[in-house]
């Protein structure tokens, strides 16, 4: 087999997300509470002047979400998963509902993150009211645990189709047995891709498609954010925020 060229040996510099305001207001609380980003992180936070004396308008910034140090005989690969409708056209398909539905022949569906603890990370989310599509999924072809989160979309707008991967290789035997002792279903433990690739298809066929946090706590994350571009965020804004979530996510999971 001929050998590629060193040029070809690529590495994921950055992925870039278009948002509706509010969702990107939404998600700059996302990745500072959730995802553990902190102000050393943003790497760059860029504004639009305001017009006839209004305020800056925050237009885009950029975090980092982790650096890595991978273990001998452990590369962080970079790897692209492409997915196509194949069902034939006059059955159902949330693949082609996603593409038609956006006005799109291409859609980026979602990012797979990779932690050193997936369990830790998983409980993090789940105190903050996270939602997920499915538990947490051992697969054993690649050696990997995973879980799918809920869908990036505002309350009454239609689903985004983009939504996160979480994943965790070579999980040690006692987190497996963590893993098996929460899951009360085996569910397609050995199928993963195409148990999801099914979960997302009842999802969009039911018209229920679970968002990556819940509406309520949307709701009041926005209002509590009201008239503040990011860069007015404070650390004082970031701990109430992270309170809502805690507090209306305890609240929840009592009932």
């Amino acid at each position: 087999m001929k050998q590629k060229p060193a040029f070809m040996n690529f590495a994921v510099d950055h992925m870039t997300m278009l948002f509706h305001p509010n969702l990107y207001k939404l998600s700059y609380v996302v990745f500072r509470n959730i995802f553990g980003t902190t102000p050393d992180d943003l790497l760059y936070e860029k504004k639009r002047k305001g017009n006839d004396g209004a305020k800056d308008v925050s237009m885009t910034y950029a975090t980092r979400v982790g650096t890595w140090e991978p273990k001998a005989g452990d590369p962080l690969n970079t790897i692209f998963a492409l997915v196509q409708p194949s069902e034939p056209k006059d059955q159902p398909s949330h693949v082609r509902q996603m593409l038609d539905g956006h006005e799109n022949t291409a859609h980026l569906q979602h990012v797979a993150l990779r932690t050193p603890d997936l369990i830790a990370f998983h409980k993090h989310m789940v105190e903050r009211g996270v939602q997920f599509v499915t538990p947490i999924l051992k697969d054993d072809h690649e050696n990997l645990i995973q879980v799918f989160s809920g869908e990036w979309y505002l309350p009454g707008a239609k689903p985004s189709g983009f939504f996160f991967e979480f994943l965790q290789r070579d999980p040690s035997d006692d987190e497996l047995a963590t893993i098996q002792k929460a899951n009360k279903q085996s569910w397609f433990r050995d199928e993963t891709f195409l148990g999801l690739y099914d979960e997302k298809e009842r999802e969009y066929q039911s018209g229920n498609v679970l968002s990556f946090l819940p509406k309520d706590v949307m709701e009041a994350l926005l209002k509590y954010l009201e008239g503040k571009e990011v860069y007015e965020i404070t650390e004082a804004d970031l701990e109430a925020c992270d309170k809502i979530m805690i507090d209306m996510a305890a609240k929840a999971q009592k009932k």
